[in-house]
């Protein structure tokens, strides 16, 4: 069965939702976006969380010092980076910055934007936990809520465990699993409502992930 991962997490109230439903993952922002929020917001929205629940942290082109601030602040359990970071950026990662942070082990996980078959291409150049395959969205590191085409990320499975990202909703992730089945559902605005993470959305997006 594939896990979940709520991402984009910044309030008291989605602290409360996700402590009900208990995703495996759930996901702080700390780049660009309206879901950003601080190193110390999320060390106290963490305070809160269910001990059982994993906290990633999702960085863009960030220095390996801050990530590291990061992991010890909020007591990051998963680094998920998304910027055009190259292979050296997480040989660093990984020997150097997380081997000294905690006693506990810190995965890695590198995002793709997704296009087609040769964005899947560089996968191989990447030692790291798993791979986030998101939409290709020009000019945008992160999907915006679309798809893509969910037969690459099948294919991509040959180069490592598949975190499958974009356009995630309720209505369309009976297919997800059947044609993907990933390690990982990432899903944020598939569970929103006006902006805002929404209780139903996120109990029926859990509860259908949990069914199948």
């Amino acid at each position: 069965m594939s896990k979940i991962k709520i991402c984009g997490i910044r309030r008291e109230d989605d602290i409360i939702y996700v402590n009900k439903y208990l995703p495996e993952f759930i996901g702080f922002i700390f780049a660009p976006s309206k879901r950003r929020i601080s190193f110390g917001e999320a060390a106290d929205l963490a305070k809160n969380l269910d001990p059982s629940i994993k906290k990633v942290g999702v960085f863009v082109n960030e220095s390996c010092e801050n990530i590291d601030e990061a992991i010890n602040k909020c007591d990051l359990d998963v680094v998920q980076i998304h910027g055009d970071e190259d292979p050296c950026y997480f040989e660093k990662l990984k020997n150097k910055t997380l081997s000294l942070s905690k006693d506990k082990r810190v995965e890695v996980w590198k995002a793709l934007r997704v296009k087609d078959e040769m964005s899947l291409l560089e996968m191989g150049n990447y030692k790291v936990d798993g791979f986030v395959l998101d939409t290709f969205i020009e000019g945008s590191y992160g999907g915006a809520g679309k798809t893509f085409d969910w037969t690459l990320a099948v294919n991509a499975k040959k180069y490592g465990k598949i975190i499958l990202a974009g356009g995630l909703t309720s209505e369309n992730l009976i297919d997800a699993i059947n044609i993907v089945n990933p390690m990982v559902f990432d899903v944020s605005s598939g569970v929103e409502t006006d902006g805002y993470k929404d209780e139903k959305k996120i109990c029926d997006f859990i509860r259908i992930a949990r069914s199948y």
